[in-house]
């Protein structure tokens, strides 16, 4: 058996300790080399990957463009992550937290950024009035359940997929732990969706979006 790990009473940054994300992650935030982002010709600019959490605001400019609000065209650009384009100064520049999905509002006077998936939801669904309800109960239960999901499902179901994919050895407590998390998650939303149609109530909404 290996010793136990006694952690430091200062932690200490160990470039080579990060498995498959090694080169990206780090402890500081901020830009880390000078890129540009291209912008297109469209209202909104998407700069985002294909993950789950990079399809939502996808997702939702889609749905406000099958009903046929033109004024929500844009332009999606991809954003590599391995290849740490989340740390270019223009991402940077709308996202000082470095992840997809991020957004900028050119469709006023002055450009607007929009940062982290429940914000861009929320920022496209009130400027349109579609999939968040205007007020009352049913606003306040849609809210509910999309900062439900962004709370805590990207962070569970990512920590389960980092130390059971992506991590340099396989830790069972670690594994157990988010395992465990993300299946009660996956129970809470089962039990919601035995009492209504879509999380948020009987409407189809940004919540389900999120999720």
């Amino acid at each position: 058996m290996s010793e136990e790990y006694v952690p430091p009473k200062v932690w200490v940054w160990d470039q080579n300790n990060g498995g498959a994300f090694a080169a990206v992650n780090r402890p500081t935030a901020g830009a880390q080399h000078e890129a540009e982002l291209p912008v297109g010709e469209h209202p909104f600019q998407l700069y985002s990957l294909g993950t789950p959490n990079g399809q939502k605001v996808t997702i939702m400019l889609e749905e406000l463009l099958e009903l046929g609000i033109s004024e929500a065209e844009y332009d999606a650009w991809l954003i590599k992550i391995f290849d740490r384009d989340q740390f270019g100064s223009g991402f940077v520049g709308i996202n000082p937290n470095s992840k997809i999905p991020a957004l900028v509002d050119r469709s006023g006077p002055e450009p607007v950024r929009v940062f982290e998936s429940g914000a861009i939801l929320m920022h496209l669904a009130e400027k349109f009035g579609h999939f968040l309800p205007a007020s009352g109960p049913a606003r306040a239960e849609v809210l509910s359940w999309l900062f439900w999901q962004v709370g805590s499902a990207p962070f569970m179901g990512g920590g389960f997929g980092h130390f059971y994919h992506y991590a340099p050895f396989k830790i069972e407590y670690a594994i157990d732990r988010y395992s465990m998390e993300t299946k009660r998650l996956f129970d809470v939303a089962n039990n919601r969706l035995k009492e209504t149609r879509f999380l948020g109530g009987d409407d189809y909404s940004s919540a389900d979006m999120s999720a």
